[in-house]
């Protein structure tokens, strides 16, 4: 009999992380073997003293095993973490946090989590059950309209030429090459959004910038002009909210481009940036060792000069009344994705949310945090990033590795522990809107990482020769990003489809992963797939909200169950070279399938690398 187990209702209820006053039922279930006389709760709270709850004995468990339980609650927002201790007769023994949320008796054993957010934290329902759509902007679609600003020192490309990657022949001058995708070219492409079910687009930044990924900010206030300007932006947010569409845009807050008004270092910009004068309105922005030359920059690069978030007169531009936040959010935009939100410090975040939410509390705010964002430590630091006061919702980069370690290589037990940690540790506010994506800007495509090789270590070089599958791996990749999509689509979440990966495209790391959509050779057996994944999304309540249960795991098979109070939904996959009959029970008979395999007499059989979805 397991002791303790984090994972399932019958011992923790509920699996999730709770609000403030919020009661969760903890339950150990205890051999008689061990003669327990006392049991309690031992918890902390994050860098506070232990505190020290008796439990009560709540009956037996069959013959051979007894019932302690008690309900927890916390009065204030934060992270706790708790263990039992039962009385013997031969002294205290631990129950400590083993793998997979089970409870062992080990005193040297881990610590469980208990994720306590505050009462009132909400999170905007625009994404739930939806899909997200990410652009590149410069590589999506050109409309053809007309661009004047435009720097001459620009070089644009024929559309579905190979992104330049040899430094060789960038004179000097990295990410100078454009292909003119704009702002127009994703409003015309909108009826194909529709078509795929997408419900948000997440937009890569968009302010005037020198490079083509525009993470060098120039001018917080323009758009940058090889996409367009500010009415194109309006006009995008019209039209996209009028087909059910949001848009949401990247804001980069932890630094700007050298070459930007507030640095202004090679003085393309009117006014003295803090490069050229001590007395400039931004200096106090930046922090300088040796002026001008030597400053602290974003992870070493000269080109990105990082700002000083504390600084009250950045955040008052950034956060205040008229500041940029909201300048966007009156402009149409349904919220941001933050750029290395680790980065930004809790006072920005603070101010930050306060802004978006005066604005709209119906905008969304998203985070680049690459960990578990409960307990993600920075610069020394445990961060708060979910418990209520600062984002919404993150870039799911947990469930991006679960998801695509599993489809490749395969291990059950290790996919559900991963997605599992989430569903534990996260508001489920948060849960049902987290950001879930398998490649993005800064990753392979997905169909390169199912199926190509591994690019570590390896320069770019190598990356250009080995950047496109052959026929046969293609093929493979196609089918296992089917599998991995589906189970992308159908976990706790919103799903995020990375531009192009819908078509077939292939990269290696940027800049291969940021290619022109390829509109003249869309893979259709790919862009049918994803448009029934959709429809499927739309057809199902139980992918807004639904509870996540594991239903069945062995070695490269998996089920669960999504659960809403208007529907279910069961997956199933079977990602091994052997049929396997994956037992989910009869109440799964006689339910809608939207693939081929069904339940009879309570089993799945599913053949090799094959998989379903059923729904009653």
């Amino acid at each position: 009999m397991t002791i303790f187990d984090s994972r399932k209702t019958e011992y923790k209820n509920p699996v999730s992380a709770i609000a403030v006053n919020e009661k969760v039922k903890l339950r150990i279930i205890v051999s008689r073997s061990l003669n327990c006389s006392g049991a309690r709760l031992a918890v902390f709270k994050d860098g506070e003293d232990t505190v020290f709850y008796d439990m009560f004995w709540a009956g037996m468990c069959g013959d051979d095993c007894e019932f302690w339980e008690l309900h927890f609650s916390a009065t204030t927002e934060g992270l706790y973490f708790y263990h039992f201790e039962l009385s013997t007769p031969w002294g205290v023994s631990c129950v400590k946090k083993g793998s997979c949320g089970l409870g062992v008796l080990d005193a040297q054993g881990g610590e469980f989590q208990q994720t306590v957010y505050s009462a009132d934290f909400k999170t905007p329902d625009f994404l739930k059950g939806g899909i997200i759509y990410q652009i590149f902007p410069d590589r999506f679609y050109n409309s053809g309209k007309k661009k004047t600003g435009v720097p001459k020192s620009r070089v644009i490309k024929k559309w579905g030429e190979e992104p330049v990657w040899d430094e060789r022949l960038m004179n000097g001058l990295w990410n100078n090459d454009y292909f003119g995708g704009d702002l127009k070219g994703v409003e015309q492409k909108l009826g194909y959004l529709k078509e795929l079910g997408v419900t948000c687009v997440y937009l890569n930044p968009v302010f005037e910038a020198n490079s083509n990924h525009r993470y060098d900010t120039a001018d917080y206030e323009k758009i940058d002009p090889l996409l367009g300007n500010e009415d194109d932006l309006r006009s995008l947010c019209k039209k996209a909210k009028s087909a059910g569409i949001a848009i949401v845009l990247d804001g980069v807050f932890s630094h700007t481009g050298c070459d930007s008004k507030y640095f202004n270092m090679y003085g393309n910009y009117g006014g003295a940036g803090a490069y050229n004068s001590k007395e400039s309105p931004y200096f106090s922005w930046y922090k300088f060792t040796e002026y001008p030359e030597k400053y602290r920059c974003w992870w070493g690069i000269k080109l990105l000069p990082e700002v000083e978030e504390e600084n009250a007169g950045y955040r008052e531009y950034i956060c205040g009344e008229n500041g940029i936040l909201r300048k966007w959010l009156r402009c149409g935009i349904s919220g941001w994705r933050l750029d290395v939100a680790d980065e930004l410090p809790d006072i920005f975040l603070d101010d930050l949310r306060r802004a978006v939410k005066a604005e709209s509390e119906n905008a969304v705010i998203i985070g680049e945090v690459w960990e578990d964002a409960t307990n993600k430590i920075s610069y020394g630091s445990r961060r708060r990033y979910l418990l209520g006061k600062q984002l919404d919702s993150v870039m799911n980069y947990p469930f991006a590795r679960a998801v695509l370690d599993f489809v490749r290589y395969g291990g059950a037990d290790g996919f559900f522990d991963a997605v599992m940690t989430v569903v534990e540790n996260y508001p489920p506010c948060v849960l049902n809107i987290l950001m879930n994506h398998i490649g993005t800007h800064d990753t392979m495509r997905a169909i390169t990482s199912l199926a190509g090789e591994n690019p570590e270590g390896r320069g770019r070089q190598w990356q250009h020769e080995h950047n496109l599958l052959s026929p046969e791996n293609y093929k493979i990749g196609v089918e296992k990003l089917k599998m991995a999509s589906l189970i992308q689509y159908t976990l706790p979440g919103v799903p995020s489809l990375y531009y192009g990966d819908e078509a077939g495209m292939q990269g290696m790391k940027d800049p291969f992963n940021r290619a022109c959509f390829p509109w003249d050779n869309i893979n259709a057996e790919l862009h049918g797939w994803y448009k029934r994944l959709g429809e499927m999304r739309k057809g199902c309540a139980a992918f807004s909200d639904g509870r996540f249960e594991k239903v069945f795991s062995s070695h490269g098979a998996i089920a669960y169950t999504r659960t809403a109070e208007n529907g279910e939904v069961l997956v199933a996959v079977n990602n091994s070279p052997e049929t396997v009959d994956v037992y989910v029970g009869e109440q799964w008979d006689n339910s809608y399938n939207f693939f081929e395999p069904v339940s009879k007499d309570g089993y799945i059989r599913l053949d090799p690398y094959r998989y379903t979805v059923l729904s009653k």
